[in-house]
């Protein structure tokens, strides 16, 4: 059986973190910078950066519906950091909620949690200029929370998080996405 093709969204921000992890998991990493790297994809990472330059990324290649399109036909899809801003209602619109940039300060207010996160268990999470969800819609499960603010969702074949697992090392939402979405 070959490995699964996971496209991370490369067009700024912690691609690699992404790559490299996935790797290690047996799967079989593809940059997607244009809507052709998204043909055959089996599962998708939407991960950290900035929010404002991978809008424009995403606009300036085309990418808003081929990834509506993909993430809308079921693919298992993980949003890390500004990944979950991506996906939220005013961004492409494919997971309820809506967030806040920056929400728990600026860069010096980075820090580090070890959170527990339903149906994974403890993670560390790492948070640098985090977003937190502040309002969700009736499908969406929360993971984990952190000073009562959801930092963790789950909706059908989405998970997203406001940290990055990657730099943990941690591997259990990545798996998330090779395992094909919530059992």
């Amino acid at each position: 059986m070959s490995p699964q093709t996971v496209g991370v969204l490369a067009l700024q921000g912690g691609f690699e973190a992404h790559a490299r992890l996935l790797r290690e998991l047996g799967a079989e990493p593809r940059d997607v910078r244009t809507a052709e790297d998204l043909e055959g994809v089996d599962a998708l990472v939407i991960p950290g950066g900035e929010s404002t330059t991978m809008t424009l990324g995403i606009e300036r290649e085309g990418l808003a519906e081929p990834l509506r399109d993909l993430v809308q036909a079921g693919t298992p899809t993980l949003g890390t950091c500004a990944g979950l801003i991506m996906l939220d209602r005013e961004h492409l619109g494919l997971l309820d909620v809506t967030t806040r940039r920056n929400a728990f300060g600026r860069q010096v207010r980075s820090f580090e949690a070890d959170l527990e996160v339903g149906g994974v268990g403890t993670v560390r999470g790492v948070f640098i200029r985090a977003p937190y969800v502040e309002e969700l819609g009736d499908d969406v499960e929360v993971l984990a929370e952190v000073e009562g603010h959801p930092v963790a969702v789950r909706q059908g074949n989405i998970v997203a998080v406001a940290f990055h697992p990657e730099l943990a090392d941690d591997a259990s939402f990545h798996r998330f996405v090779l395992n094909g979405g919530p059992s």
